[in-house]
């Protein structure tokens, strides 16, 4: 199973944890949960003003042998308003724009999608529960 929690943070509400969403998946092939702004396709969503998160950003999708995977999904632009970071205990790392990475089987790490043009963001923590 796979857990996310999402809070949407801007500069004024550091710290809250008002809006959290959660969502959950069984680590079963081709099990998917998605991040951005269409409530119809994304188990969370951002704001629809939020237009540094794409309709559908990231996909978390899980593979034949139980391993999740991060995607970042390219969008209608060339270039990405937003910036999306990983960290996995003390290893943090940039995802290029359109990039998909494994998650630890059995592990915890955040995803944060920054706002290249104002002080927000979106954060997404996941545990992957095996």
């Amino acid at each position: 199973m796979l857990e996310l929690t999402m809070a949407a943070v801007t500069a004024a509400d550091a710290g809250a944890t008002a809006g959290m969403q959660m969502a959950d998946a069984p680590s079963e092939p081709d099990a998917v949960l998605r991040v951005g702004r269409d409530k119809s396709v994304c188990r969370l969503s951002t704001p629809d003003d939020w237009l540094f998160v794409s309709r559908v950003h990231l996909e978390f999708r899980c593979g034949a042998d139980g391993t999740w995977r991060l995607s970042w999904l390219r969008g209608s632009q060339a270039d990405p308003s937003s910036e999306v970071r990983l960290t996995i205990g003390e290893h943090r790392q940039a995802l290029p724009y359109g990039d998909t990475v494994p998650l630890p089987r059995g592990g915890s790490g955040e995803v944060v999608v920054h706002d290249r043009a104002e002080p927000r963001s979106v954060n997404v923590g996941f545990y992957h529960e095996v």
